[in-house]
C-alpha cells in the first residue's frame, strides 16, 4: 500500500458570486490545488455551499454593488479546496487574487 503524501495540508476557503465560481475554480485547480493525495488520483476536488453575504460600504468606499452606508445582502458561494504543500497553497492564493 502506498503512503499518502506527508506534506503540509492547507484549506483554501473563499466566497464568490455564483457566476464567477467556474472561472475561479479552473484557475485554482490549474495550480494543482484540489488534488487529493491518496489512492484513486482524484483531482479538482472541492466543497461548495450557497449562502448570503452581507456588508455595509463605508463613506470612503466606491462599491461595485450597493450604496455607501446601506446594508447590502448578496448571494454568494463558499468554496473549500485542499492544497497539499505550501507551494501549491501559495500558487492557489495567487490564482485566486487574479
Amino acid at each position: 500500500m502506498a503512503m499518502a503524501s506527508q506534506e503540509q495540508r492547507y484549506k483554501l476557503i473563499f466566497t464568490t458570486p455564483p457566476q464567477n465560481l467556474p472561472t475561479i475554480k479552473t484557475a485554482v485547480f490549474a495550480t494543482g490545488a484540489g488534488s487529493y493525495p491518496g489512492p484513486g488520483g482524484y483531482t479538482e476536488v472541492c466543497f461548495t455551499m450557497p449562502g448570503v453575504g452581507q456588508f455595509r460600504p463605508g463613506n470612503s468606499a466606491n462599491p461595485a454593488v450597493g450604496e455607501k452606508g446601506k446594508l447590502e445582502e448578496v448571494g454568494e458561494v463558499r468554496c473549500e479546496i485542499l492544497c497539499v504543500g505550501e507551494g501549491i497553497a501559495r500558487q492557489a492564493v495567487d490564482a485566486l487574487k487574479q
